[in-house]
């Protein structure tokens, strides 16, 4: 019990971490609600039909839960409570949009090709996949936009800098993780792009708060000054 105490009084930032007891039930119920069975909007656009479906895919697919839980981790244990409150408020904030606009518009997709699981180990893999993971509750793709979230957090860890590395190994992972999304046909590119959009928002909140708030001063100055002049103009 001493060592429990002396863990949370050592790591007092892990309450964060609580906000599985969130995610996952929600996360659950929409699987739950939202099904193949169910009505919900295809997510699909002409160029989905362009890539093609490559079972490889599914080892960086997969690899997504190692590198997110991972980087979790070690921003916890490792890093200063400031990166790891960013690291955790963009993915926990983003997350939270996606279950929201999956929840307010059911949505799914239709492009699941037919696996042979005796082909070999990896169309198996997908198989299993297939049969635990529905292909409903899709946009934005969670898989892309953690997965751009953990890179950014690097970017921005003063580590990277030290290490030169960290940076090119963590964007080629998390271009590998977007790209498999989309071979395996587990998202359509609709859902990738969303994501993008997703953690553009979100960097410049969490990251950039500073130039966010400059920003949005600078266009309120041009907004009252917009409506001097046109009321100089009546005059």
């Amino acid at each position: 019990m001493k060592k429990i105490k002396a863990f949370f009084r050592k790591y007092r930032q892990c309450w964060v971490l609580l906000y599985v007891f969130i995610y996952f039930p929600w996360f659950f119920w929409l699987e739950r609600h939202v099904t193949a069975e169910t009505a919900f909007t295809n997510i699909h656009i002409a160029f989905d039909d362009l890539i093609p479906f490559c079972e490889y895919f599914v080892i960086p697919y997969l690899f997504w839960f190692a590198f997110v839980a991972g980087t979790v981790a070690y921003f916890l244990f490792k890093r200063p409570k400031k990166e790891f409150y960013r690291l955790t408020s963009f993915l926990f904030i983003g997350m939270t949009v996606c279950l929201a606009i999956c929840t307010l518009f059911p949505n799914g997709q239709t492009m699941r090709p037919p696996v042979n699981p005796e082909k070999n180990v990896f169309s198996w893999i997908i198989v299993k996949l297939y049969q635990t993971d529905t292909s409903t509750n899709v946009f934005p793709s969670i898989h892309v936009f953690a997965s751009l979230g953990v890179n950014l957090a690097w970017w921005n860890c003063p580590l990277s800098g030290e290490h030169r590395w960290i940076r090119p190994v963590s964007t080629l992972l998390t271009i590998a993780i977007c790209l498999s999304t989309v071979f395996l046909k587990q998202h359509s590119v609709l859902d990738g792009l969303a994501a993008v959009v997703l953690s553009i928002v979100l960097y410049f909140f969490i990251y950039q708060p500073e130039m966010t708030k400059a920003s949005a001063k600078a266009a309120k100055e041009r907004t009252k000054s917009k409506k001097l002049y046109e009321y100089k103009n009546k005059l």
